[in-house]
Protein backbone atom coordinates (compact mmCIF):
# COMPACT_ATOMS: atom_id res chain seq x y z
CA UNK A 1 0.00 0.00 0.00
CA UNK A 2 1.34 3.44 -0.94
CA UNK A 3 2.52 5.47 2.03
CA UNK A 4 4.72 8.57 2.15
CA UNK A 5 6.69 9.55 5.23
CA UNK A 6 8.54 12.88 5.34
CA UNK A 7 11.39 12.94 7.87
CA UNK A 8 12.71 16.41 8.63
CA UNK A 9 15.06 18.09 11.05
CA UNK A 10 18.27 20.01 11.28
CA UNK A 11 21.63 18.96 9.94
CA UNK A 12 23.09 15.96 11.82
CA UNK A 13 19.89 15.61 13.85
CA UNK A 14 19.61 11.85 13.30
CA UNK A 15 16.92 11.96 10.63
CA UNK A 16 18.74 9.74 8.10
CA UNK A 17 19.41 7.05 10.70
CA UNK A 18 15.81 7.23 11.86
CA UNK A 19 14.51 6.91 8.28
CA UNK A 20 16.86 4.00 7.53
CA UNK A 21 15.74 2.16 10.68
CA UNK A 22 12.08 2.73 9.74
CA UNK A 23 12.72 1.38 6.25
CA UNK A 24 14.61 -1.63 7.58
CA UNK A 25 11.60 -2.40 9.77
CA UNK A 26 9.59 -2.97 6.59
CA UNK A 27 9.76 -6.10 4.45
CA UNK A 28 12.07 -5.86 1.45
CA UNK A 29 13.11 -5.26 -1.17
CA UNK A 30 14.53 -1.88 -0.18
CA UNK A 31 15.79 0.90 -2.42
CA UNK A 32 18.02 3.78 -1.37
CA UNK A 33 17.84 6.79 -3.70
CA UNK A 34 20.92 8.97 -3.20
CA UNK A 35 20.60 12.54 -4.46
CA UNK A 36 24.12 13.70 -3.58
CA UNK A 37 26.52 14.40 -6.43
CA UNK A 38 30.13 13.41 -5.76
CA UNK A 39 31.62 16.88 -6.16
CA UNK A 40 34.83 16.54 -4.15
CA UNK A 41 36.97 14.05 -2.23
CA UNK A 42 35.19 14.65 1.08
CA UNK A 43 31.79 13.97 -0.51
CA UNK A 44 33.10 10.84 -2.25
CA UNK A 45 34.30 9.56 1.14
CA UNK A 46 30.95 10.40 2.74
CA UNK A 47 29.10 8.49 0.01
CA UNK A 48 31.44 5.51 0.48
CA UNK A 49 30.78 5.44 4.26
CA UNK A 50 27.01 5.61 3.74
CA UNK A 51 27.17 2.71 1.27
CA UNK A 52 29.20 0.69 3.77
CA UNK A 53 26.61 1.36 6.50
CA UNK A 54 23.89 -0.16 4.30
CA UNK A 55 25.99 -3.10 3.04
CA UNK A 56 24.51 -6.50 3.79
CA UNK A 57 21.26 -4.97 5.04
CA UNK A 58 19.08 -5.63 2.00
CA UNK A 59 19.51 -2.34 0.14
CA UNK A 60 19.87 -1.57 -3.54
CA UNK A 61 21.23 1.92 -4.24
CA UNK A 62 20.30 4.19 -7.13
CA UNK A 63 22.08 7.50 -7.53
CA UNK A 64 19.83 10.17 -9.01
CA UNK A 65 20.31 13.87 -8.51
CA UNK A 66 17.27 15.28 -10.35
CA UNK A 67 14.72 12.80 -11.75
CA UNK A 68 13.34 11.30 -8.54
CA UNK A 69 9.86 10.79 -10.02
CA UNK A 70 11.32 8.61 -12.79
CA UNK A 71 13.12 6.43 -10.25
CA UNK A 72 9.95 5.95 -8.19
CA UNK A 73 7.92 5.11 -11.29
CA UNK A 74 10.58 2.69 -12.58
CA UNK A 75 11.45 0.91 -9.30
CA UNK A 76 7.97 -0.43 -8.53
CA UNK A 77 9.16 -3.66 -6.86
CA UNK A 78 10.79 -1.89 -3.92
CA UNK A 79 8.55 -2.17 -0.87
CA UNK A 80 10.55 0.49 0.98
CA UNK A 81 12.18 3.44 -0.76
CA UNK A 82 14.39 5.89 1.12
CA UNK A 83 15.23 9.17 -0.66
CA UNK A 84 18.13 10.94 1.04
CA UNK A 85 17.95 13.80 0.71
CA UNK A 86 15.30 16.13 -0.66
CA UNK A 87 17.30 19.23 0.28
CA UNK A 88 20.16 18.19 -2.01
CA UNK A 89 17.56 17.52 -4.70
CA UNK A 90 16.40 21.15 -4.34
CA UNK A 91 20.03 22.25 -4.68
CA UNK A 92 20.46 20.09 -7.77
CA UNK A 93 17.30 21.49 -9.38
CA UNK A 94 18.56 25.02 -8.73
CA UNK A 95 21.96 24.17 -10.19
CA UNK A 96 20.51 22.68 -13.36
CA UNK A 97 18.11 25.59 -13.84
CA UNK A 98 20.98 28.08 -13.43
CA UNK A 99 23.06 26.14 -15.96
CA UNK A 100 20.19 26.24 -18.43
CA UNK A 101 19.50 29.93 -17.70
CA UNK A 102 15.97 29.03 -16.56
CA UNK A 103 14.04 30.82 -13.85
CA UNK A 104 13.55 28.54 -10.86
CA UNK A 105 11.35 30.24 -8.29
CA UNK A 106 8.99 29.01 -5.56
CA UNK A 107 6.24 28.29 -8.10
CA UNK A 108 8.58 26.08 -10.12
CA UNK A 109 9.72 24.39 -6.91
CA UNK A 110 6.13 23.75 -5.85
CA UNK A 111 5.42 22.13 -9.24
CA UNK A 112 8.47 19.86 -8.90
CA UNK A 113 7.56 18.95 -5.32
CA UNK A 114 3.97 18.21 -6.37
CA UNK A 115 5.22 15.88 -9.12
CA UNK A 116 7.43 14.13 -6.56
CA UNK A 117 4.52 13.79 -4.12
CA UNK A 118 2.36 12.34 -6.91
CA UNK A 119 5.08 9.81 -7.78
CA UNK A 120 5.27 8.83 -4.10
CA UNK A 121 1.50 8.31 -4.05
CA UNK A 122 1.70 6.13 -7.19
CA UNK A 123 4.45 3.95 -5.72
CA UNK A 124 3.00 0.72 -4.30
CA UNK A 125 5.30 0.67 -1.24
CA UNK A 126 6.39 3.05 1.48
CA UNK A 127 8.49 6.04 0.45
CA UNK A 128 10.52 7.83 3.11
CA UNK A 129 11.77 11.28 2.15
CA UNK A 130 14.56 12.83 4.24
CA UNK A 131 14.79 16.62 4.19
CA UNK A 132 16.36 19.44 6.17
CA UNK A 133 14.79 22.36 7.95
CA UNK A 134 17.10 25.10 6.70
CA UNK A 135 15.09 28.13 7.77
CA UNK A 136 15.71 27.87 11.53
CA UNK A 137 19.00 29.73 11.47
CA UNK A 138 20.00 33.24 10.64
CA UNK A 139 18.85 34.90 7.44
CA UNK A 140 21.52 34.18 4.82
CA UNK A 141 23.59 37.16 3.74
CA UNK A 142 23.35 36.58 0.00
CA UNK A 143 20.47 36.30 -2.45
CA UNK A 144 21.33 32.81 -3.73
CA UNK A 145 21.41 31.34 -0.21
CA UNK A 146 18.12 33.09 0.65
CA UNK A 147 16.53 31.71 -2.50
CA UNK A 148 17.75 28.20 -1.64
CA UNK A 149 16.28 28.54 1.87
CA UNK A 150 12.96 29.70 0.41
CA UNK A 151 12.85 26.91 -2.18
CA UNK A 152 13.65 24.23 0.40
CA UNK A 153 10.94 25.61 2.66
CA UNK A 154 8.37 25.63 -0.15
CA UNK A 155 9.32 22.08 -1.13
CA UNK A 156 9.00 20.86 2.45
CA UNK A 157 5.57 22.46 2.79
CA UNK A 158 4.27 20.78 -0.37
CA UNK A 159 5.69 17.38 0.57
CA UNK A 160 4.46 17.62 4.18
CA UNK A 161 0.96 18.47 3.00
CA UNK A 162 0.88 15.41 0.73
CA UNK A 163 2.63 13.01 3.15
CA UNK A 164 0.79 10.45 5.23
CA UNK A 165 3.21 11.03 8.06
CA UNK A 166 5.65 13.80 8.98
CA UNK A 167 8.34 13.18 11.60
CA UNK A 168 10.62 15.85 13.03
CA UNK A 169 13.92 14.56 14.42
CA UNK A 170 15.73 16.77 16.94
CA UNK A 171 18.85 15.58 18.81
CA UNK A 172 18.12 12.05 17.59
CA UNK A 173 14.60 12.11 19.05
CA UNK A 174 11.73 11.62 16.58
CA UNK A 175 8.48 13.50 17.12
CA UNK A 176 5.48 12.78 14.93
CA UNK A 177 3.95 16.01 13.61
CA UNK A 178 1.34 14.42 11.36
CA UNK A 179 0.00 10.92 10.96
CA UNK A 180 -2.79 10.03 8.60
CA UNK A 181 -4.22 6.67 9.55
CA UNK A 182 -4.49 4.16 6.73
CA UNK A 183 -7.83 2.41 6.21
Amino acid sequence: MARTILVTGGSRSGKSGYAQNRAEGLPGPRLFVATCPDLDAEMVERIRRHREERAGRGWTTVEETVNLQEVLDRERKANAVLVDCVTLWVNNLMYHAEGEKRRFDESAMARCATRLAEACARHPGTVLLVTNEVGWGIIPENALARRFRDLAGRCNQVLADAADEVVLVLCGIPTTLKKRETP
